[in-house]
Protein backbone atom coordinates (compact mmCIF):
# COMPACT_ATOMS: atom_id res chain seq x y z
CA UNK A 1 0.00 0.00 0.00
CA UNK A 2 1.08 3.65 -0.71
CA UNK A 3 0.64 6.47 1.60
CA UNK A 4 0.84 10.55 1.65
CA UNK A 5 2.77 11.84 4.14
CA UNK A 6 1.54 15.35 5.64
CA UNK A 7 3.31 17.31 8.00
CA UNK A 8 1.45 20.54 9.85
CA UNK A 9 4.14 22.85 11.61
CA UNK A 10 2.32 24.92 14.38
CA UNK A 11 3.12 26.94 17.18
CA UNK A 12 2.09 24.61 19.63
CA UNK A 13 3.06 21.41 18.17
CA UNK A 14 4.37 19.66 15.11
CA UNK A 15 1.82 16.81 13.34
CA UNK A 16 1.64 14.43 10.71
CA UNK A 17 -0.49 12.34 8.77
CA UNK A 18 -0.33 8.90 6.75
CA UNK A 19 -2.72 8.91 4.15
CA UNK A 20 -4.00 5.81 2.04
CA UNK A 21 -3.67 6.75 -1.68
CA UNK A 22 -6.15 3.67 -2.81
CA UNK A 23 -8.83 5.08 -0.05
CA UNK A 24 -8.33 8.94 0.81
CA UNK A 25 -8.62 8.49 4.36
CA UNK A 26 -6.18 9.21 6.52
CA UNK A 27 -4.58 5.75 8.51
CA UNK A 28 -2.68 7.10 11.22
CA UNK A 29 -1.40 10.40 12.62
CA UNK A 30 0.73 11.62 15.75
CA UNK A 31 1.79 14.98 17.06
CA UNK A 32 4.52 16.01 19.19
CA UNK A 33 5.25 17.40 21.54
CA UNK A 34 2.49 16.24 23.74
CA UNK A 35 2.44 20.13 25.83
CA UNK A 36 2.68 22.64 23.55
CA UNK A 37 6.22 23.98 22.55
CA UNK A 38 7.30 27.12 23.99
CA UNK A 39 6.64 30.56 22.95
CA UNK A 40 9.35 32.77 23.84
CA UNK A 41 8.60 36.52 24.70
CA UNK A 42 11.97 38.42 25.68
CA UNK A 43 10.28 41.49 25.94
CA UNK A 44 6.40 42.50 25.70
CA UNK A 45 4.93 42.46 22.00
CA UNK A 46 7.75 39.67 21.70
CA UNK A 47 7.36 36.09 20.30
CA UNK A 48 9.87 33.74 19.20
CA UNK A 49 10.52 30.05 18.58
CA UNK A 50 13.59 28.45 17.83
CA UNK A 51 13.59 26.57 14.00
CA UNK A 52 15.56 24.05 14.83
CA UNK A 53 12.87 22.65 17.85
CA UNK A 54 9.99 22.29 14.91
CA UNK A 55 12.59 20.33 13.15
CA UNK A 56 13.23 17.95 16.15
CA UNK A 57 9.60 17.74 17.17
CA UNK A 58 9.02 16.26 13.39
CA UNK A 59 11.84 14.02 14.32
CA UNK A 60 9.87 13.06 17.23
CA UNK A 61 6.41 13.29 15.63
CA UNK A 62 7.43 10.61 12.95
CA UNK A 63 8.82 7.96 15.33
CA UNK A 64 5.19 7.83 17.15
CA UNK A 65 3.60 7.59 13.49
CA UNK A 66 6.13 4.51 12.69
CA UNK A 67 5.44 3.08 16.23
CA UNK A 68 1.79 3.61 15.65
CA UNK A 69 1.38 2.44 12.40
CA UNK A 70 3.37 -0.35 10.72
CA UNK A 71 4.80 1.40 7.12
CA UNK A 72 7.67 0.70 4.93
CA UNK A 73 10.46 3.68 4.22
CA UNK A 74 9.51 3.68 0.95
CA UNK A 75 6.00 3.45 1.04
CA UNK A 76 5.78 7.32 1.09
CA UNK A 77 4.71 8.35 -2.28
CA UNK A 78 5.08 12.51 -1.60
CA UNK A 79 5.09 14.70 1.14
CA UNK A 80 3.07 18.09 1.81
CA UNK A 81 4.09 20.86 4.54
CA UNK A 82 1.48 23.34 6.18
CA UNK A 83 3.33 25.78 8.53
CA UNK A 84 1.99 28.79 10.54
CA UNK A 85 2.43 32.03 8.55
CA UNK A 86 3.94 35.15 8.69
CA UNK A 87 7.15 34.03 10.61
CA UNK A 88 10.65 34.89 9.54
CA UNK A 89 13.29 32.54 9.44
CA UNK A 90 16.90 34.15 8.50
CA UNK A 91 20.01 31.51 7.16
CA UNK A 92 23.34 32.23 6.77
CA UNK A 93 25.00 30.26 3.84
CA UNK A 94 26.07 27.03 5.50
CA UNK A 95 22.06 27.05 6.17
CA UNK A 96 22.15 27.92 9.85
CA UNK A 97 19.88 29.84 11.74
CA UNK A 98 20.97 33.19 12.62
CA UNK A 99 18.60 33.81 15.65
CA UNK A 100 14.85 32.26 16.56
CA UNK A 101 12.54 33.00 14.16
CA UNK A 102 10.16 35.70 14.40
CA UNK A 103 6.69 34.69 14.31
CA UNK A 104 3.37 35.03 13.49
CA UNK A 105 2.27 36.81 16.90
CA UNK A 106 5.11 38.78 17.37
CA UNK A 107 3.99 42.40 17.62
CA UNK A 108 7.49 44.08 16.91
CA UNK A 109 7.29 45.44 13.46
CA UNK A 110 4.19 46.95 13.84
CA UNK A 111 5.16 50.29 13.85
CA UNK A 112 7.46 49.73 10.52
CA UNK A 113 4.79 48.51 8.98
CA UNK A 114 2.22 51.17 9.77
CA UNK A 115 4.59 53.67 8.62
CA UNK A 116 5.43 51.97 5.07
CA UNK A 117 1.78 52.28 5.09
CA UNK A 118 0.97 56.01 5.57
CA UNK A 119 4.64 57.26 3.73
CA UNK A 120 4.32 54.70 0.52
CA UNK A 121 0.30 55.31 0.51
CA UNK A 122 -2.61 53.57 1.82
CA UNK A 123 -3.92 53.48 -1.63
CA UNK A 124 -0.86 51.95 -3.16
CA UNK A 125 -0.20 49.10 -0.72
CA UNK A 126 -3.81 48.33 -0.68
CA UNK A 127 -3.89 47.93 -4.77
CA UNK A 128 -0.32 46.43 -5.03
CA UNK A 129 0.31 44.27 -1.57
CA UNK A 130 -3.60 43.84 -0.75
CA UNK A 131 -2.40 45.25 3.19
CA UNK A 132 -0.73 47.02 4.65
CA UNK A 133 3.10 45.66 5.54
CA UNK A 134 1.47 45.97 8.98
CA UNK A 135 3.10 43.48 11.26
CA UNK A 136 3.72 40.81 8.30
CA UNK A 137 6.94 38.80 7.24
CA UNK A 138 8.57 42.06 5.65
CA UNK A 139 8.53 44.22 8.23
CA UNK A 140 9.73 41.61 10.86
CA UNK A 141 12.85 41.37 8.13
CA UNK A 142 13.05 45.55 8.06
CA UNK A 143 13.44 45.06 11.95
CA UNK A 144 16.35 42.76 12.22
CA UNK A 145 17.88 45.04 9.22
CA UNK A 146 17.23 48.45 11.76
CA UNK A 147 18.11 46.96 15.52
CA UNK A 148 19.79 43.87 14.89
CA UNK A 149 22.21 45.12 11.53
CA UNK A 150 25.21 42.14 12.83
CA UNK A 151 22.37 39.64 12.52
CA UNK A 152 21.22 41.22 8.72
CA UNK A 153 24.56 41.30 7.53
CA UNK A 154 24.81 37.57 7.50
CA UNK A 155 21.81 36.38 5.97
CA UNK A 156 21.74 34.29 3.01
CA UNK A 157 17.99 33.45 2.31
CA UNK A 158 14.93 34.20 4.26
CA UNK A 159 12.64 31.68 4.68
CA UNK A 160 8.98 31.18 6.16
CA UNK A 161 9.01 28.48 8.65
CA UNK A 162 7.59 26.32 6.02
CA UNK A 163 10.02 27.04 3.73
CA UNK A 164 12.97 25.80 6.61
CA UNK A 165 11.42 22.72 6.94
CA UNK A 166 11.39 21.98 3.12
CA UNK A 167 14.92 22.83 3.11
CA UNK A 168 15.77 20.47 6.30
CA UNK A 169 14.09 17.80 3.95
CA UNK A 170 15.92 18.61 0.58
CA UNK A 171 18.41 21.33 0.77
CA UNK A 172 16.70 23.59 -1.53
CA UNK A 173 16.09 26.85 0.06
CA UNK A 174 12.71 27.73 -1.92
CA UNK A 175 9.51 29.43 -1.68
CA UNK A 176 5.91 29.40 -3.31
CA UNK A 177 4.34 33.06 -4.51
CA UNK A 178 1.48 32.35 -1.86
CA UNK A 179 4.32 32.70 1.15
CA UNK A 180 5.94 35.84 -0.46
CA UNK A 181 1.84 36.60 -0.41
CA UNK A 182 1.46 36.12 3.12
CA UNK A 183 4.74 38.05 3.95
CA UNK A 184 3.73 41.12 1.74
CA UNK A 185 6.67 40.18 -0.82
CA UNK A 186 4.31 39.77 -3.66
CA UNK A 187 2.40 42.65 -5.38
CA UNK A 188 -0.94 41.30 -6.53
CA UNK A 189 -1.51 43.82 -9.53
CA UNK A 190 2.18 43.02 -10.91
CA UNK A 191 1.92 39.17 -10.55
CA UNK A 192 5.65 39.53 -9.24
CA UNK A 193 8.25 40.27 -6.21
CA UNK A 194 6.96 43.16 -4.37
CA UNK A 195 10.50 45.20 -5.39
CA UNK A 196 8.79 48.70 -4.51
CA UNK A 197 8.39 47.91 -0.72
CA UNK A 198 11.54 45.69 -0.60
CA UNK A 199 13.03 48.98 -2.00
CA UNK A 200 11.47 51.21 0.45
CA UNK A 201 12.73 49.08 3.27
CA UNK A 202 16.13 49.22 2.31
CA UNK A 203 16.23 44.90 1.62
CA UNK A 204 18.03 42.98 -1.01
CA UNK A 205 16.53 40.97 -2.95
CA UNK A 206 18.63 37.92 -3.88
CA UNK A 207 17.63 37.47 0.86
CA UNK A 208 14.36 35.65 -0.92
CA UNK A 209 14.34 32.24 -1.95
CA UNK A 210 13.67 31.17 -5.46
CA UNK A 211 10.26 30.21 -6.50
CA UNK A 212 8.69 27.03 -6.90
CA UNK A 213 5.23 25.92 -7.56
CA UNK A 214 2.50 25.32 -5.07
CA UNK A 215 1.95 21.91 -6.43
CA UNK A 216 4.92 19.85 -7.83
CA UNK A 217 8.20 18.69 -7.62
CA UNK A 218 9.81 21.14 -4.61
CA UNK A 219 12.90 19.16 -4.02
CA UNK A 220 13.21 15.20 -2.64
CA UNK A 221 14.93 14.15 0.50
CA UNK A 222 18.09 14.06 1.18
CA UNK A 223 20.06 10.93 2.90
CA UNK A 224 20.10 12.68 6.00
CA UNK A 225 16.95 14.25 6.43
CA UNK A 226 15.35 10.67 5.63
CA UNK A 227 17.45 9.00 8.28
CA UNK A 228 16.26 11.61 11.17
CA UNK A 229 12.85 10.75 9.69
CA UNK A 230 12.59 7.17 9.29
CA UNK A 231 11.87 7.62 5.63
CA UNK A 232 13.75 6.56 2.07
CA UNK A 233 15.66 8.84 0.39
CA UNK A 234 14.73 10.68 -2.92
CA UNK A 235 10.40 11.41 -1.72
CA UNK A 236 9.60 14.01 -3.35
CA UNK A 237 8.21 17.16 -1.22
CA UNK A 238 5.41 18.55 -3.56
CA UNK A 239 3.32 21.12 -1.96
CA UNK A 240 3.69 23.82 0.80
CA UNK A 241 1.22 26.22 2.16
CA UNK A 242 0.71 28.72 5.35
CA UNK A 243 -1.79 27.37 7.67
CA UNK A 244 -4.66 29.14 6.68
CA UNK A 245 -4.54 28.73 3.05
CA UNK A 246 -3.87 24.85 3.57
CA UNK A 247 -6.72 24.44 5.93
CA UNK A 248 -8.93 26.09 3.09
CA UNK A 249 -7.57 23.29 1.16
CA UNK A 250 -8.32 20.90 3.42
CA UNK A 251 -11.46 21.32 3.08
CA UNK A 252 -11.86 21.24 -0.45
CA UNK A 253 -12.40 25.47 -0.22
CA UNK A 254 -11.13 26.28 -3.85
CA UNK A 255 -13.47 28.82 -5.51
CA UNK A 256 -15.50 32.21 -5.00
CA UNK A 257 -18.25 31.90 -1.83
CA UNK A 258 -16.21 29.25 -0.04
CA UNK A 259 -15.71 29.67 3.43
CA UNK A 260 -13.87 27.90 5.79
CA UNK A 261 -12.76 28.07 9.72
CA UNK A 262 -10.21 27.20 12.15
CA UNK A 263 -9.89 27.58 15.65
CA UNK A 264 -6.29 26.48 17.41
CA UNK A 265 -4.06 28.78 19.09
CA UNK A 266 -5.68 31.53 16.60
CA UNK A 267 -8.58 31.78 15.46
CA UNK A 268 -9.61 32.23 11.68
CA UNK A 269 -12.45 32.68 9.26
CA UNK A 270 -11.06 32.32 5.55
CA UNK A 271 -13.12 33.19 2.23
CA UNK A 272 -12.06 32.29 -1.49
CA UNK A 273 -12.96 34.97 -3.66
CA UNK A 274 -11.72 35.66 -7.60
CA UNK A 275 -10.90 39.42 -7.47
CA UNK A 276 -8.52 41.31 -5.41
CA UNK A 277 -10.67 42.69 -3.10
CA UNK A 278 -9.27 44.28 0.14
CA UNK A 279 -10.13 46.41 3.51
CA UNK A 280 -9.14 49.47 3.26
CA UNK A 281 -8.21 49.69 7.34
CA UNK A 282 -6.27 46.33 6.57
CA UNK A 283 -8.08 44.46 9.36
CA UNK A 284 -8.26 41.49 7.04
CA UNK A 285 -6.14 40.50 5.05
CA UNK A 286 -6.14 39.26 1.19
CA UNK A 287 -3.74 36.91 0.12
CA UNK A 288 -3.15 34.95 -3.10
CA UNK A 289 -4.56 31.45 -2.29
CA UNK A 290 -2.74 28.04 -3.21
CA UNK A 291 -4.39 27.59 -6.16
CA UNK A 292 -4.29 30.87 -8.08
CA UNK A 293 -3.05 31.34 -11.57
CA UNK A 294 -2.50 34.22 -13.53
CA UNK A 295 -5.69 32.99 -15.50
CA UNK A 296 -7.65 31.75 -13.24
CA UNK A 297 -7.16 33.88 -9.69
CA UNK A 298 -7.72 32.81 -6.59
CA UNK A 299 -7.13 35.01 -3.16
CA UNK A 300 -7.89 33.95 0.33
CA UNK A 301 -9.39 37.01 2.90
CA UNK A 302 -8.28 36.12 6.17
CA UNK A 303 -9.66 37.19 8.99
CA UNK A 304 -7.48 36.35 12.20
CA UNK A 305 -8.07 36.77 15.70
CA UNK A 306 -4.48 35.49 17.54
CA UNK A 307 -6.44 34.76 21.19
CA UNK A 308 -8.96 32.07 20.33
CA UNK A 309 -7.70 28.77 21.74
CA UNK A 310 -4.87 30.24 23.70
CA UNK A 311 -7.53 31.86 25.68
CA UNK A 312 -8.64 28.75 26.57
CA UNK A 313 -5.44 27.17 26.76
CA UNK A 314 -4.71 30.34 29.47
CA UNK A 315 -7.60 29.11 31.34
CA UNK A 316 -7.15 25.62 31.78
CA UNK A 317 -3.68 25.89 32.88
CA UNK A 318 -3.99 28.91 35.23
CA UNK A 319 -8.11 28.87 36.32
CA UNK A 320 -9.03 25.15 35.34
CA UNK A 321 -5.93 23.47 36.72
CA UNK A 322 -7.51 20.25 37.64
CA UNK A 323 -10.01 19.98 34.40
CA UNK A 324 -9.71 18.87 31.14
CA UNK A 325 -11.06 21.06 28.31
CA UNK A 326 -13.91 18.14 28.02
CA UNK A 327 -14.45 19.13 31.35
CA UNK A 328 -14.63 22.88 30.89
CA UNK A 329 -16.96 22.79 27.71
CA UNK A 330 -19.72 20.80 30.08
CA UNK A 331 -19.50 23.61 32.96
CA UNK A 332 -19.81 26.18 29.84
CA UNK A 333 -23.03 24.67 28.94
CA UNK A 334 -24.20 24.32 32.17
CA UNK A 335 -24.44 28.42 31.78
CA UNK A 336 -27.21 30.31 29.53
CA UNK A 337 -26.75 32.21 26.61
CA UNK A 338 -24.74 35.33 27.74
CA UNK A 339 -23.02 33.97 30.58
CA UNK A 340 -24.98 36.20 32.84
CA UNK A 341 -23.93 39.06 31.84
CA UNK A 342 -20.35 38.80 32.09
CA UNK A 343 -17.82 39.82 29.06
CA UNK A 344 -14.68 38.40 27.67
CA UNK A 345 -12.52 40.63 25.09
CA UNK A 346 -9.84 37.60 23.93
CA UNK A 347 -7.34 40.09 22.66
CA UNK A 348 -3.98 38.75 24.56
CA UNK A 349 -1.75 36.90 22.27
CA UNK A 350 -0.04 40.07 20.63
CA UNK A 351 -1.14 42.77 18.36
CA UNK A 352 -4.48 42.12 16.25
CA UNK A 353 -4.95 43.13 12.84
CA UNK A 354 -8.73 43.46 13.20
CA UNK A 355 -7.68 46.39 16.18
CA UNK A 356 -5.99 47.83 13.24
CA UNK A 357 -2.84 46.44 15.01
CA UNK A 358 -3.93 47.49 18.71
CA UNK A 359 -2.43 45.47 21.45
CA UNK A 360 -5.04 45.57 24.45
CA UNK A 361 -4.20 42.75 26.33
CA UNK A 362 -7.49 40.73 26.99
CA UNK A 363 -10.18 41.88 29.11
CA UNK A 364 -12.95 41.01 31.63
CA UNK A 365 -16.19 43.17 32.38
CA UNK A 366 -19.09 43.09 34.41
CA UNK A 367 -17.39 39.97 36.85
CA UNK A 368 -19.18 39.97 40.21
CA UNK A 369 -18.05 38.25 43.00
CA UNK A 370 -21.48 36.81 44.52
CA UNK A 371 -22.88 35.25 41.39
CA UNK A 372 -19.98 34.46 39.25
CA UNK A 373 -18.28 31.31 39.07
CA UNK A 374 -15.96 29.80 36.99
CA UNK A 375 -18.73 28.45 34.97
CA UNK A 376 -19.67 31.70 33.72
CA UNK A 377 -16.21 32.53 32.45
CA UNK A 378 -15.69 29.44 30.94
CA UNK A 379 -19.01 30.53 28.84
CA UNK A 380 -17.90 33.96 28.68
CA UNK A 381 -14.41 32.86 27.17
CA UNK A 382 -15.76 30.57 24.61
CA UNK A 383 -18.72 33.18 23.73
CA UNK A 384 -15.90 35.96 23.50
CA UNK A 385 -13.98 34.25 20.78
CA UNK A 386 -16.62 34.06 18.96
CA UNK A 387 -17.88 37.52 19.08
CA UNK A 388 -14.19 39.02 18.27
CA UNK A 389 -14.23 36.17 15.25
CA UNK A 390 -17.72 37.95 14.19
CA UNK A 391 -16.19 40.93 14.73
CA UNK A 392 -13.95 40.75 11.68
CA UNK A 393 -16.96 38.87 9.88
CA UNK A 394 -19.06 41.26 9.75
CA UNK A 395 -15.85 43.28 7.72
CA UNK A 396 -15.65 40.93 5.34
CA UNK A 397 -19.40 40.42 4.73
CA UNK A 398 -19.19 44.19 3.88
CA UNK A 399 -16.13 43.34 1.44
CA UNK A 400 -18.76 41.39 -0.46
CA UNK A 401 -18.43 38.29 0.82
CA UNK A 402 -21.17 36.01 1.97
CA UNK A 403 -21.63 33.88 4.96
CA UNK A 404 -24.15 31.11 3.94
CA UNK A 405 -22.17 27.87 4.94
CA UNK A 406 -18.69 27.50 6.99
CA UNK A 407 -16.46 24.58 7.02
CA UNK A 408 -14.32 23.41 9.52
CA UNK A 409 -12.15 20.15 10.83
CA UNK A 410 -13.95 18.44 14.02
CA UNK A 411 -11.05 19.58 16.08
CA UNK A 412 -9.63 22.66 18.70
CA UNK A 413 -11.98 24.68 19.57
CA UNK A 414 -15.44 23.00 17.40
CA UNK A 415 -15.00 20.30 19.36
CA UNK A 416 -16.95 22.09 21.90
CA UNK A 417 -20.54 22.15 21.37
CA UNK A 418 -20.97 25.35 22.88
CA UNK A 419 -18.66 26.85 20.73
CA UNK A 420 -19.94 25.39 17.46
CA UNK A 421 -23.14 26.16 18.60
CA UNK A 422 -22.36 29.78 19.51
CA UNK A 423 -20.81 30.55 16.13
CA UNK A 424 -23.59 29.01 13.99
CA UNK A 425 -26.16 31.50 15.84
CA UNK A 426 -23.89 34.37 15.85
CA UNK A 427 -23.09 34.21 12.34
CA UNK A 428 -26.13 32.59 11.01
CA UNK A 429 -24.34 30.00 8.95
CA UNK A 430 -24.53 26.51 8.78
CA UNK A 431 -21.49 25.08 10.07
CA UNK A 432 -20.10 21.78 8.48
CA UNK A 433 -17.52 19.37 10.47
CA UNK A 434 -15.46 17.60 8.67
CA UNK A 435 -12.94 14.60 9.21
CA UNK A 436 -9.80 16.48 8.24
CA UNK A 437 -6.81 18.67 9.65
CA UNK A 438 -4.10 20.64 8.19
CA UNK A 439 -1.90 17.45 8.23
CA UNK A 440 -4.30 15.20 6.28
CA UNK A 441 -5.08 18.34 3.54
CA UNK A 442 -1.26 18.59 3.06
CA UNK A 443 -1.00 15.07 2.18
CA UNK A 444 -3.68 15.03 -0.39
CA UNK A 445 -2.36 18.26 -1.37
CA UNK A 446 1.16 16.44 -1.92
CA UNK A 447 -1.19 13.99 -4.05
CA UNK A 448 -2.34 16.36 -6.49
CA UNK A 449 1.58 17.84 -6.43
CA UNK A 450 2.83 14.36 -7.68
CA UNK A 451 0.39 13.72 -9.77
CA UNK A 452 -1.06 10.84 -7.48
CA UNK A 453 -4.30 12.10 -7.61
CA UNK A 454 -5.55 13.43 -11.18
CA UNK A 455 -7.87 16.38 -9.42
CA UNK A 456 -9.39 17.49 -6.84
CA UNK A 457 -12.50 15.22 -6.73
CA UNK A 458 -10.00 12.17 -6.18
CA UNK A 459 -8.38 14.09 -3.52
CA UNK A 460 -10.80 14.87 -1.25
CA UNK A 461 -12.44 10.99 -1.71
CA UNK A 462 -11.62 10.52 1.73
CA UNK A 463 -13.39 14.05 3.38
CA UNK A 464 -16.89 13.41 4.98
CA UNK A 465 -18.87 15.49 6.87
CA UNK A 466 -19.01 14.71 10.91
CA UNK A 467 -21.86 16.78 12.16
CA UNK A 468 -23.63 19.88 10.96
CA UNK A 469 -24.70 22.61 12.91
CA UNK A 470 -28.00 24.63 11.97
CA UNK A 471 -28.75 28.30 13.39
CA UNK A 472 -31.72 28.29 15.44
CA UNK A 473 -33.98 31.47 15.28
CA UNK A 474 -34.32 31.80 19.02
CA UNK A 475 -31.54 31.13 20.01
CA UNK A 476 -29.84 33.73 17.14
CA UNK A 477 -31.77 36.09 19.01
CA UNK A 478 -30.26 36.22 22.22
CA UNK A 479 -26.62 35.46 20.42
CA UNK A 480 -27.11 38.91 18.47
CA UNK A 481 -28.39 40.66 21.34
CA UNK A 482 -25.55 39.56 23.37
CA UNK A 483 -22.97 40.13 20.64
CA UNK A 484 -24.33 43.95 20.60
CA UNK A 485 -23.85 44.13 24.76
CA UNK A 486 -20.45 42.40 23.89
CA UNK A 487 -19.64 45.24 21.00
CA UNK A 488 -20.99 48.16 22.61
CA UNK A 489 -19.13 47.64 25.58
CA UNK A 490 -15.51 47.41 23.69
CA UNK A 491 -12.91 50.20 23.04
CA UNK A 492 -9.89 50.24 21.69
Amino acid sequence: MKFLLGIDVGSSSVKCALVAIDSGECVASAYSPSSEMKIHSPQAGFAEQDPETWWKELRNAMAILADEYDFKKNDIAAIGISYQMHGLVMLDKEGNSLRPSIIWCDSRAVELGNNAFKEMGSAFCLEHYLNSPGNLTASKLKWVKEFQPDVYQKIYKVMLPGDYIAYKMTGEMNTTISGLSEGVMWDASKESIAHDLLKYYDIDERLLSKLVPQFGEQGFLTEKAASELGLSASIPVCYRAGDQPNNAFSLNVLNPGEIAATAGTSGVVYGVIDQPAYDPASRVNTFVHVNHTPDKKRYGVLLCINGTGILNSWLQKNVFADLTYADMNKLASSIPVGADGLLCYPFGNGAERVLENQDTGAQIKNLRFNHHTNAHLARAAQEGIVYALYYGVEIMVQMGLSINTVRAGKANMFQSEVFAEAFANTTGATIELFNTDGAQGAARAAGIGAGVFKNEKEAFAGLKVLQKIEPQKNLQTQYADTYQIWKSNFTF
